[in-house]
């Protein structure tokens, strides 16, 4: 390797996961716009609640996450993409790790719903020597759609 040449920069933490839902798509993503039911299908949110008036794009929650070793963690949100009933995207701006979130919603012929939940990160200074540790709680957190199926199908219609 030519000395200066810089090396290449390992590839952006990214984590996806994909069920489907035995719900309509009004109704899962409904249920996923309102993030105060993170306290209901995902394992770690400690405490959550809405910090805006506004519902949709541009709400922001104020979340509470469990951490390594039982550490309290900041992990508040703003909804950055709000298109009922198919697309819902966030940024987590509080807290060690900033991901983005997307969940994607798609109607099958039955009248389910298929749900992609997507998380990406671009790791700065310090936080690049965590990637692989990033990676995997990011690979736990969107693995928590199978949790979202769960209680959305015992809540049935």
């Amino acid at each position: 390797m030519n000395p200066y040449q810089r090396k290449a920069e390992p590839p952006m933490p990214h984590a996806e996961h994909t069920v489907t839902v035995a719900r309509p798509q009004q109704d899962v993503f409904d249920y996923l716009a309102e993030g105060t039911h993170n306290l209901q299908w995902r394992a770690g949110v400690l405490e959550i609640s809405r910090t805006s008036a506004a519902d949709g794009q541009g709400a922001t929650y104020r979340q509470v996450l469990a951490g390594p070793g039982g550490r309290r963690i900041d992990g508040d949100y703003r909804v950055t993409v709000f298109d009922p009933p198919r697309r819902l995207e966030f940024q987590v701006t509080a807290g060690p790790a900033r991901p983005v979130g997307v969940f994607e919603l798609t109607e099958n012929a039955d009248r389910s719903t298929r749900v992609r939940f997507s998380l990406d990160v671009a790791p700065a200074g310090l936080m690049k020597l965590m990637t692989p540790m990033i990676s995997r709680t990011m690979r736990r957190e969107v693995a928590q759609l199978d949790n979202l199926k769960a209680v959305l199908e015992r809540q049935g219609g």
